[in-house]
């Protein structure tokens, strides 16, 4: 009898102690997240809702967004310089992706995607200054331009949206070549295979067999691309100047200048509210399948 106690009591131990180990593997991180993400996050919606004179609770941080049109036409100004950057990331990264993925010998392809990746090694901001220098009046394109004879002066590119445009695709491109590398890597040779013996030429092939299987790479490194785009300070403040003003350097103009961390928690919680409206929208292609 007492074996057979034994032996139930341990039974019984045994699903207690399985479910405690992988809490207790977890705890550090839900622990990390809830001290410097959800903690944080609830002192700036708690902030959101308070006067900048330290009055009680009021959505007057919130209403000012949307009456003053200052502060609208930086979030549609974000909005398009995110959507052009997106767009032309794309456009540019999915043939140097398929170049990588299906031109470039195998063994040469590792090589090729750290010569890819090499902006990633450099600091952010020295990159975007390097743009400011290349893009100035006295910069590199300008004096080329100049020398040809195409034009007579030297054009406003520097401060301009084109150069915030500029310095983002630089680097989201590389972003968006790893992910659709990535996807053209696990796609099958059978695919193509099988639309070739079906009778579909290069092209309907490419648009109705590659691009739809690829789409999910497409889509990661999009949102990826929106998130980091328009959430970002430094790019914009040097190549684009003050001459168009973003929501980021709105929220940093509160913070700044006047001190409202009140409406400058207000702002950043409607930008996030945007960036929870994009991954809806892109939810279904974001879904990681599992084989």
């Amino acid at each position: 009898m007492p074996v057979v106690s034994n032996a139930t009591n341990s039974g019984r131990a045994l699903p207690r102690a399985g479910f405690a180990l992988p809490w207790a593997l977890v705890t550090p991180a839900l622990g990390w997240t809830l001290l410097f993400f959800v903690l944080p996050f609830l002192a700036m919606g708690l902030s959101s809702l308070t006067a900048h004179d330290g009055g009680g609770f009021t959505l007057a941080n919130y209403s000012q967004f949307f009456t003053d049109p200052s502060y609208w036409r930086a979030m549609v100004n974000s909005l398009e310089v995110t959507a052009i950057v997106t767009v032309i990331s794309v456009l540019l990264a999915y043939p140097f992706a398929w170049i990588l993925a299906e031109q470039v010998p195998e063994r040469w392809q590792r090589l090729a995607l750290m010569l890819a990746v090499l902006p990633f090694w450099t600091s952010y901001v020295v990159r975007s200054y390097s743009w400011l220098l290349v893009l100035a009046q006295n910069g590199v394109v300008n004096r080329a331009l100049t020398s040809l004879g195409l034009v007579a002066e030297p054009l406003q590119l520097a401060n301009t949206r084109l150069a915030t445009v500029t310095g983002f695709v630089h680097f989201f491109v590389m972003l968006l070549t790893l992910t659709i590398f990535a996807n053209l890597k696990q796609l099958s040779p059978s695919y193509r295979k099988a639309a070739a013996d079906l009778g579909a030429g290069p092209i309907r092939t490419f648009l109705h067999v590659v691009l739809p299987l690829t789409l999910p790479g497409i889509m990661v490194g999009a949102f990826l691309t929106f998130v980091l785009c328009i959430g970002d300070y430094i790019t914009p403040q040097i190549l684009g100047g003050n001459n168009e003003l973003l929501m980021p350097q709105l929220v940093m103009m509160q913070i700044g200048r006047r001190g409202d961390f009140p409406l400058a928690s207000a702002l950043s919680i409607i930008l996030m509210a945007v960036v929870t409206v994009a991954y809806l929208a892109c939810a279904r292609w974001l879904k990681i399948e599992r084989a």
